[in-house]
């Protein structure tokens, strides 16, 4: 007789213990969690990545491994949490009861993230719900010390339903409770812009997140050294790398509704700044093309 998968049971038991939430149709503003955009919780590349992420401050733990089978979720991934989070807020907003047992078709995730809709991105989909589940996190965000810890998955569960004939009606994943609890936190969720489906690098996409959560609508903005930012990100490149596509971000200026700037802070380090952007896209146009650069600028 074949043992039975102690984590299946586990499974099984949470999903009997959970109510069923259908995902809200209709177009969704895309809602992102505060905690994910500010630290180091997935990989910004491409290729698969087993290295483990290890962020420690004097307040803050965190620790991403992955498995050498799937690799670390990437920030391509965190897609289907953006979705996720989307999805429960505006059913909160609307007086409905969520869930963390959730039920959706992978066609409104990829349409939700601006992706196509063939076979091959419903394979890249159903392959990053295994990144998903198989990347573990430790971390002490949101705990009353910071020596305590939680462990968890990005998805508990996933699979697959279809009707008894066997045509395919959708998928159902389960969401784990520190997730869950953040973003039913009014003041832990951000909107954030549909444009960030478009950005193509690992990089600027981490970049439009942490910006988004530090400079918000604030007219100052905000800074961050480049070796600060460096450690924040996670990434696996040298400083020296990682400072070159910064100033190549900056020469481009692909972060949507930001402004960014290079300027020399105390001990001449480089600092990245970033300032909203008018609202009016003509005068947006216009200081895109009239950039130029400040004082010490390296582009």
């Amino acid at each position: 007789m074949t043992p039975r998968d102690p984590h299946a049971r586990s499974c099984g038991h949470e999903r009997e213990q959970l109510e069923l939430f259908r995902a809200l149709p209709g177009e969704l503003a895309p809602r992102d969690a505060q905690d994910l955009m500010a630290y180091p919780f997935f990989s910004l590349a491409k290729s698969k990545r087993t290295a483990p992420i290890d962020f420690r401050t004097a307040q803050i733990a965190i620790k991403v491994e992955a498995t050498a089978e799937h690799g670390m979720a990437t920030i391509w991934d965190a897609d289907v949490l953006i979705w996720a989070a989307s999805q429960i807020v505006q059913a909160r907003d609307r007086g409905l009861k969520t869930s963390r047992l959730m039920a959706t078709t992978p066609y409104e995730i990829l349409t939700f993230t601006g992706r196509a809709t063939g076979a091959r991105d419903y394979q890249r989909l159903r392959a990053a719900f295994d990144r998903l589940q198989s990347t573990s996190v430790v971390t002490s965000i949101r705990q009353t010390t910071e020596r305590r810890r939680r462990r968890f998955s990005w998805i508990n569960e996933w699979k697959e339903t279809a009707d008894p004939s066997g045509r395919p009606l959708g998928v159902e994943l389960i969401v784990p409770d520190w997730f869950y609890e953040g973003v039913l936190n009014e003041a832990l969720v951000l909107t954030i812009d549909r444009a960030y489906f478009g950005l193509t690098g690992g990089l600027e996409r981490w970049l439009y997140r942490l910006v988004r959560k530090h400079a918000g609508n604030q007219s100052g903005g905000w800074s961050f050294d480049f070796a600060h930012l460096h450690a924040k990100s996670g990434a696996l490149s040298p400083l020296k790398h990682f400072a070159f596509d910064l100033r190549d971000i900056v020469r481009r200026q692909l972060i949507p509704n930001y402004r960014l700037d290079i300027r020399r802070g105390p001990f001449d380090r480089e600092l990245l700044v970033f300032t909203p952007l008018t609202t009016d896209p003509l005068e947006r146009a216009v200081q895109r093309l009239d950039r130029r650069p400040a004082p010490g600028e390296k582009l």
